[in-house]
């Protein structure tokens, strides 16, 4: 190894060496600055330490003091209440004390008091006691003395008591039996002075303000057209066309030497209507055969329902009748093509509707639900399927099943009496609906059931006592009856009149009213010879 290299290595050496000489020197310098930099800051602390510590402790001393001062504070006002309460429950003590003492004082003047009414009854009932025996006495004497005038009235009057008490109670009951019938008469008179004279005030001015236009149906339809060439092609080859109509609608279509006109027979006036829009479209499209015939058929019919819900609603708006229910809409546009008695059904009913109304209105009652009662009183009659049920109770189920009101449904049920009257609106629609159809020219009657109505009207009056001649005058309206003097008084002649009005009105079915006219009379005959 040359010495450089010898040299070299020991110059690394010594600073090696060097280095970590110095290196130690400066380590010991900065940890005895940080030695120094911790005790400062230990000194620090503790100094911090004890004034945080004589703080808490001066803190502590304050509370400690508080705490006894609000302690001994309480304890002052406890020991006041309790003093208080003391005072007050011995101030209680004396006064019950006091108040019972006062009892015992009433208590004892109650008993006194007691004792002298007890003394007073034991004498009164002494007294009642010899009075009794003194009133059995002369009770006695007066029955032994009555029994002897009673013989006495026997033996001049020739009749028993019971007989005498038979002869008066038959006397007082006849006397009451004519002054009754004169009161009831008097009351009935003044009862029609009142109540008639208000009743007519009200439905004349209520058909005053409700005017209708009255038509008569019939069971015919005519069919207007330009000329008669049309009735050719109407008629088709050897008539299949009008074969195919009568066919698709069911009615019949009369064809002959009408000028301009075309006869459509049935008496479902729906289908009248349906053979005449179905002919008033053939012929102005032209096309008349019998597969054109059936489509124009078919369209019809599904125009006709949309027709009647149309009906049915413009109705219920026109009336101002919300919230029905669909299948009721429906029921009223299916009025439009029913009649009853020849009176078109839904004219009927919206006359009724408006009569109600009115009348609902004078006598302040609920003049919305009178018209819709008044609107609906009729459903029945137009019910798809036919039960055998009154048109009037068919018709109230209607009602009660689609969710009518109560009353609604009591008067549909009630305008021809099959149910009882449980409301003011019920009365109401059954006199509109007599109203409408009593109307001069609103309805039309069979000849028959007509003169059977009379026939019944009169055997009916015939069937009373004392009836000699009885006649049914002025188209029924007015029942006249002619009575035997000698066996009707002029009492029972008004007794007569009243139950022959009663039986009609139960037994029979009348449109409007029917005045019974009861006349007696009395002729006296003799001959100058």
């Amino acid at each position: 190894m040359s010495n450089s290299l010898i040299l070299l290595i020991l110059t690394g050496l010594v600073c090696l060496a060097a280095g970590a000489f110095a290196g130690r020197l400066i380590f010991q310098s900065s940890h005895q600055k940080k030695e120094e930099e911790a005790e400062l800051k230990a000194t620090e602390i503790i100094k911090n330490a004890e004034i945080n510590a004589e703080n808490i402790k001066r803190d502590r001393v304050l509370e400690a003091k508080e705490k006894y001062l609000r302690l001994k504070t309480e304890f002052e006002d406890d020991a006041n209440k309790k003093r208080i309460i003391l005072s007050e429950n011995e101030k209680k003590l004396r006064d019950n004390e006091q108040k019972n003492k006062d009892r015992e004082r009433q208590l004892n003047q109650q008993q006194e008091q007691t004792k002298r009414k007890e003394d007073e009854l034991i004498a009164l009932k002494t007294q009642l006691a010899q009075q009794a025996e003194s009133v059995k006495r002369k009770q006695e004497e007066a029955e032994k003395m009555l029994e002897s005038q009673v013989m006495q009235l026997e033996r001049i009057a020739n009749l028993t008591a019971d007989e005498a008490r038979q002869q008066l109670i038959d006397a007082l009951k006849a006397d009451a039996e004519s002054r009754a019938s004169a009161y009831v008469k008097n009351i009935v008179e003044e009862a029609k002075l009142t109540a008639t004279k208000e009743a007519k005030k009200v439905v004349i001015e209520t058909i005053q303000r409700t005017a209708a236009e009255q038509a008569i149906e019939n069971c015919v339809s005519v069919f207007n057209i330009e000329s008669d060439d049309i009735k050719g092609k109407i008629i088709g080859r050897e008539g299949r066309n009008i074969r195919t109509l009568e066919a698709a609608v069911g009615v019949e279509v009369i064809v002959d030497d009408t000028p301009d006109a075309i006869i459509i027979s049935g008496f479902d006036p729906v289908r009248r209507e349906i053979a005449r829009l179905s002919l008033h479209r053939l012929v102005q499209d032209g096309r008349i055969h019998p597969a054109r015939i059936e489509e124009v058929v078919a369209k019809t019919k599904k125009n006709i329902e949309d027709e009647i819900v149309e009906i049915g609603e413009r109705t219920a708006i026109d009336l101002g009748v919300h919230g029905l229910h669909p299948e009721l809409i429906r029921m009223v546009g299916r009025m439009r093509f029913r009649s009853s008695y020849g009176q078109n059904l839904l004219q009927h009913s919206r006359e009724v509707a408006k009569l109600c109304s009115t009348m609902a209105a004078e006598l302040g009652l609920n003049a919305k639900l009178a018209k819709r009662a008044g609107l609906l009183h009729d459903i029945g009659k137009v019910w798809h399927e036919e039960p055998e049920l009154p048109h009037a109770i068919l018709g109230m189920e209607l009602a009660q099943k689609y969710k009518e009101n109560p009353e609604v449904c009591n008067a549909i049920g009630a305008h021809h009496d099959e149910i009882e009257m449980t409301s003011l609106i019920s009365p109401i629609v059954q006199v509109c609906d007599a109203i409408s159809g009593s109307r001069p020219g609103a309805r039309r009657e069979m000849m028959e059931s007509y003169m059977q109505r009379l026939r019944d009207l009169e055997s009916l009056a015939l069937g009373f006592q004392g009836v000699d001649k009885c006649y049914a005058i002025q188209a029924g309206r007015e029942l006249r009856i002619i009575v035997d003097s000698d066996r009707i008084t002029d009492e029972r002649a008004s007794q007569l009149s009243y139950d022959i009005s009663q039986k009609i009105e139960k037994e029979m079915q009348y449109p409007g009213q029917i005045k019974v006219t009861v006349i007696r009379e009395m002729r006296a005959v003799a001959y100058a010879k």
